[in-house]
This record gives structure tokens, sequence and C-alpha cells, in this order.
């Protein structure tokens, strides 16, 4: 897989992306059902979370287990030392997020920004204040949203904060706000509910006259059982929600003494979902939040958020959801856009290929990595540091990895089943294309797979998308060839499935065409065509001996193709075989 320099990625608004509207145009409102600009025009927000850039969740940078950012941070540690730790950090936070991102952003088509925000950046936690019930104000985190909003202006994006780490942790889910669960928690600690209070009134302060500023998104994900701490942990089925409303009330009175015109943005219990006891809702200019993850893309699946829309006359938006395959990407967005609501994806970016930007690992640092998960042992100090600056400089977009694929399928794939060529797949002479690289389009349209996306909450049985989970993010199953350095091949072929490719042929004449495939422990058979006529078809016989993955060569002769573009299909007759390249070598003569 290619590095794509940000030059490259700012190139992408040729990708034949929607024009968006909506762009900055004043301070945003709540206006009945919708959020609008200062010239009172609808407002759909488009936008990403810059989830890991201040708060890292462990899934993020593949720890497993023990993921709050305190304890991979107290493992680092362990490794390098608390000063070469602090090199780390910095790095990391000085190179995941930049301008190039948000202008890339702009260029991609997305018109709003999501900041999910640490208060360890803004201030001290309450247990370390030097006196009891003080706020000991920090620059980092408020020098870090100035630049950050600055980017956003120029480019005409607005910016909505979140504070997705609360002072205390807002939840038993521990890793969303690095919780301590050995502490207090938010609702156990006055003092951190305090602090809370008073770092919204700071923010709120600071940001009043900023129209870049879309709202602020108060408490990201509250996820505790205040009934019922033992047998509702996350607050799926608390009924009153007292706490949580009036802590979100009295942010609210504490925003207002300072700041009359930005939006509040309020999320219910259990992730965000959990609005019992909570509503009606208790200020004008206020939104509802909610969150969506790996269930179906149906109206019934968000019809409570449209039913309080419609009870309370108050605005909804989307504020986090993704972490799936492109298909679900590109249904969830119709769904949400058919309903006029406003989305965040998340994240832009990470160790992890289901996003637009992926971040890439080297070997060291999956050293320290399985040591902090305890699944290895301790690297020395000297492997251990260089792998994590490698990773903290890898977080810069000029070495993240593009998945184009994934941009498109959010901007152009909800709103056409128009296909593009992923890649140019030049025919001169000779030529190869490589099976992975079938054509950017929505499912049925430059592909079908059978097994496309993960509906665990519907049906903990559908669970699928890319089993291999590297270069693209479709239904296609893909994986590394160990054999070979960035080398791609498509498996877990079934019978059903095809796959669409762009061709440009230079030169007019004979070819013969060879597949590049693997048997199973079946024999497969692909049946191609080019311009929608048949040219021929291919089994893929098992070897005797019964093993796989070893690729041959099967080749259809004689086949007449003309200058120009057109596309190839090769349709699964009978699947079980894997499918690597198809090439192109033109007769002498013909």
């Amino acid at each position: 897989m290619k590095l794509f320099k940000s030059s490259t990625l700012l190139l992408l608004s040729s990708m034949a992306l929607l024009p968006l509207h909506g762009w900055c145009q004043g301070f945003l409102s709540a206006k009945g059902p919708k959020i609008v600009n200062e010239k009172g025009e609808n407002v759909l927000l488009r936008g990403i979370g810059l989830g890991g850039w201040m708060l890292q969740e462990g899934y993020m940078l593949r720890v497993n287990g023990a993921g709050q950012q305190h304890k991979i941070r107290a493992g680092i540690e362990s490794l390098v030392g608390t000063a070469k730790t602090a090199e780390f950090y910095n790095a990391w936070l000085d190179n995941h997020t930049t301008k190039a991102d948000i202008d890339s952003m702009k260029a991609w088509g997305f018109n709003s920004v999501r900041l999910p925000m640490h208060f360890n950046l803004y201030t001290l936690p309450s247990d370390k204040e030097p006196v009891a019930g003080q706020n000991t104000w920090l620059e980092k985190g408020f020098a870090m949203t100035d630049s950050l909003l600055a980017w956003c202006k120029a480019n005409g994006l607005y910016l909505i904060l979140d504070l997705h780490a609360a002072p205390g942790g807002q939840g038993n889910d521990l890793n969303i706000s690095d919780r301590d669960g050995t502490k207090p928690s938010l609702w156990e600690n006055e003092a951190d509910q305090q602090k809370t209070i008073a770092l919204w009134r700071k923010l709120a302060d600071r940001y009043k006259d900023e129209p870049y500023i879309g709202a602020y998104d108060i408490i990201n994900e509250p996820n505790y059982g205040f009934e019922d701490p033992e047998g509702d942990k996350n607050g799926l089925k608390e009924q009153n929600n007292v706490p949580l409303k009036r802590l979100m009330q009295e942010i609210t009175k504490a925003i207002r003494e300072v700041d009359t015109r930005h939006i509040i943005i309020i999320e219910g219990n259990g992730w965000g979902n959990n609005y019992n006891g909570i509503l009606p809702p208790w200020d004008k200019n206020m939104v509802l939040s909610f969150h969506k993850y790996w269930n179906l893309n149906d109206t019934k699946s968000i019809q409570h958020i449209l039913d309080f829309r419609q009870r309370y006359n108050i605005p909804v938006w989307l504020g986090e959801t993704g972490e799936n395959s492109n298909v679900w990407f590109t249904e969830a967005i119709r769904l949400f856009e058919k309903n006029n609501i406003g989305w965040s994806w998340w994240p832009l970016k990470k160790l992890g290929a289901n996003n637009p930007l992926e971040i890439p690992a080297n070997d060291k640092y999956m050293r320290v990595i399985d040591y902090i998960s305890g699944k290895g042992s301790a690297p020395t100090a000297d492997v251990a540091f260089d792998g994590l600056m490698e990773v903290a400089l890898a977080t810069n977009i000029r070495r993240n990895i593009l998945h184009r694929d994934v941009i498109d399928a959010m901007i152009r794939q909800p709103f056409s089943n128009k296909t593009l060529p992923f890649k140019p797949n030049l025919i001169n002479n000779k030529g190869e294309i490589k099976a992975v690289d079938y054509d950017l389009g929505a499912l049925r349209a430059a592909y079908f797979d059978t097994d496309t996306a993960n509906y665990r909450i519907s049906n903990p049985k559908w669970t699928g998308g890319n089993s291999g989970r590297v270069y693209r993010n479709d239904g296609v199953d893909i994986k590394a060839d160990p054999n070979e350095t960035d080398s791609y091949f498509v498996t877990d072929i079934a019978t059903g499935e095809w796959l669409q490719y762009t061709t440009n042929i230079l030169l007019k004449g004979q070819y013969n065409i060879s597949v590049i495939a693997a048997p199973g422990k079946t024999a497969g058979k692909l049946a191609l065509s080019i311009g929608g006529k048949p040219i021929g078809k291919v089994t893929v016989t098992p070897a005797k001996d019964n093993s796989t993955q070893t690729w041959q060569t099967y080749t259809i002769n004689n086949i007449p193709l003309q200058k120009g573009s057109q596309v190839m299909k090769v349709v699964v007759e009978n699947g079980g075989m894997e499918l690597k390249s198809i090439r192109f070598e033109k007769i002498p003569g013909r």
C-alpha cells in the first residue's frame, strides 16, 4: 500500500464529490426541528471526529485489554521512562492532527469537525489540584483548540467541541473517557462535577464570539447505571437519569452565563441514546445527539430519535457512527440524509483500515503493544522508543495510508451508482490488473459480495465485511500475501459474487488474458466478460495433494479488444478459490 503525501490528498476533490451546502455562514442555531445558519437556511452537518488525538482509546492503537490511555501510558513509561514517554506523547499530539488534515477534509467534501477533548489537557485532575476546589488551567489544550479552530476557519468548516473524557470519567465503559475505575466516577465526586462545569464555562467564555464553533457537545456517551449500578452498569435501562440531567442543566446554566449564542448538544445515557427522564429540553438552542453502531440501517433503527424530534420540535444530530464497512457507511448516510439528520463519523484515522486515513504500524511498535497487552515480553528501551516515535511520526497525514474507497463510500456513493476506476489499469501490449483493484462504487454497482457489513447488534450472526481488514473496506475479503511485500489478494470467494474492473486498452488487437488464482478444496469457476460480452471461463482446480494458495495461471486465448476504456467483469460461478490478478498480453502482429 502506498503512502500519500498531503499534496496528493488535496487533489482528491477530483473524485466527483457532490457539492455540499452549509459552509460556515454565521452562528448555527436550532430552529424548530432544523439546524440553521444565520440566513435561516437548513444546514446538514457532514463531519468526522478526531478520535485518538487528544484521547487515545486502546483499540485505536491495537491494544487489547487495558485500553485506557493512562494504563497505556503507564505501560510505555515502564519501558522507556517518564521523559521519553512525554516525548512520545508530545510528538503524537503535534503530528496526529494538522492543518493538512483539515484542508483534506474540506477537499473531500466534509463541512464540520468534532473535537473529542480530554479534560487533562485543559485542567488538572481534581485530586491533583494544589488547592482543593480550585481550577488550574493548562494552556496546552486551549492552544490546540485555538489552532484547530484557525484551520477550520481557513476552510469554512464548523468545529464542534466534545467533552469526551470528563473529570472522573462519565461511564463504566472505561476506555472511552480514560476513566480510572479505582477512583470515584464523575457521578460520585462533587469536585469533578464542579470542574466539568467550570471547564465548560471557561470554553464558552473563550469562544463565545466565534461563529465557526458549531456547538458544544457537553458530555460524550454517558454510560452509567444510577438506579441499578450492578445490573445496569451502562445505563441502558435507566428510567430517570436524574444525576445526568442535573449536571447537564448546570453546565448549560454556566455556559449561558457567558455565551447565549452557541448550540448546546446533549447526549442520553447508555452511550448517548437513553433519554428517559431527560426531556423535554431546557434550552431554546439545544440539539439532541444520538450514536449508532453495528445495527441495521432502516427507519426502525432511528425511530426513537425521530419521535423525539417531532414530539419536542428539536433538531437531532448523529454525533458518532462508523467502525464498519463501506456498505454500512453508504447505507447509513442515505438513511440519515433522507431524514435530514447531520452526522459525524468516527474516527478520521487510527491504526486500522475502516476510516479515511490509516496510521501505519511497525514491528518495534507492535512489540510494545504486545507487551502492554500481556501477549509478549518487554522489548528493550531503545527498541520500544524507536517503535513508539516511528508510529508517532506516522500519525502525520503525510505518512498516513489514504483509503479513497472509504471517502467515496461516504461522500459520493450514497447519491450515485456510477462506478469509477480504482486504478488507471493501463494495458499497453502487456499489463496486469490486481484483483483487489476493482472499481470504486457501491455494492451491486462495482462489485457484489455476499457478506458485506457488521450488523451484530441487530443479529449477532451478521458480522461480515472484509475479513482480512486490509487494503480496502468494502465487503470484498482481502488478505495480505505473506510471501510478497505490498501485495494483496481476494479471498473467501463465494458463488454468485463478482468484481468489475474498468480497463484502458492502449492498443487494439488480439490478447491472451490470464487469471492468476489459487484453488480451494473444491473446483472453482470464473466467467469473464468485457463490454458485456462473454470472453470465456476458467476452472480453478484443486491440487492433487489438496493444498491451497498455490498460485496458478489459467489463460483464455485470442480475445479481440478495442482501443479505449472497457469494463471487465469477473463472475464467480463456483466459489472457493482465491484471486490475485488478471494479466493481458497482446499477441504479436495481431
